[in-house]
């Protein structure tokens, strides 16, 4: 199956920033939406930001004016750039990807990350 691998969390203080970095592991056909969620210990997994394959943003509320999620379609990559990190942002943080694998029959499949661990401390 398609993989997706996450790097670029770590620990912070609060105020810092970090940027996270999520690429396919194999060549697919395309990709239709790419995202960041995150869960923090005895919470949901909630959705931090999304970009479409023609680059339309979306944002939960907590993140927006502070974290910019972008892509690179050729890479089959998208990042998260998150500024004025709070102890609130600590969580891990998934990668999702929309594809078809093959052409343009092939089914839509979602595709997650094993997650990257950020954590925002003094």
């Amino acid at each position: 199956q398609v993989q997706l691998v996450e790097s670029g969390g770590g620990l912070v203080q609060p105020g810092g920033s970090l940027r996270l970095s999520c690429a396919a592991s194999e060549s697919i056909f395309s990709i239709n939406t790419m995202g960041w969620y995150r869960q923090a210990p005895g919470k949901q997994r909630e959705l931090v930001a999304t970009i479409t394959s023609d680059g339309y943003n979306n944002y939960a509320d907590s993140a927006k004016g502070r974290f910019t999620i972008s892509r690179d379609n050729a890479k089959n990559t998208v990042y998260l750039q998150m500024n004025s990190l709070t102890p609130e942002d600590t969580a891990v943080y998934y990668c999702k990807a929309v594809v078809r694998r093959f052409s343009t029959t092939s089914a839509l499949r979602i595709y997650w990350g094993q997650g990257t661990q950020v954590t925002v401390s003094s």
